[in-house]
């Protein structure tokens, strides 16, 4: 099993910013993709940003502009840089990743952090 440890939430006021941290370990052969979804009470679970191993990486309309990924691939940790906070940025934040492990050489899973919250007062 992968397992995905996330940092960085709080309290901010609207205008701020926050990085999020989140590592991967586990007997981890080879990540994809990482990156990050969100929550916010009584919506669904929706995509903020991802980074691929190879291509580019991808954002959510709402944060361009904003929010910046980045990934120590070394470290297999995945990071998020959220600028310019809004009110309606307050959710639950959510680490993924897309790996392969040791144990399981033939197919890629999903695996999901605990989840991190992210508030910003206006």
């Amino acid at each position: 099993q992968v397992q995905l440890v996330e940092s960085g939430g709080g309290l901010v006021q609207a205008g701020g910013s926050l990085r999020l941290s989140c590592a991967a370990s586990g007997r981890i052969f080879r990540i994809d993709a990482m990156g990050w979804y969100r929550q916010a009470p009584g919506k669904q679970r929706e995509l903020v940003a991802t980074f691929p191993y190879y291509g580019t990486t991808d954002y959510a309309d709402d944060v361009k502009g904003r929010f910046t990924i980045s990934r120590d691939n070394a470290k297999n940790t995945v990071y998020l840089q959220m600028n310019s906070l809004k009110p309606e940025d307050t959710a639950v934040y959510y680490c993924y990743c897309n790996a392969k492990l040791y144990t399981d050489m033939f197919r890629m899973n999903d695996y999901w952090g605990q989840g991190t919250q992210v508030t910003v007062s206006s």
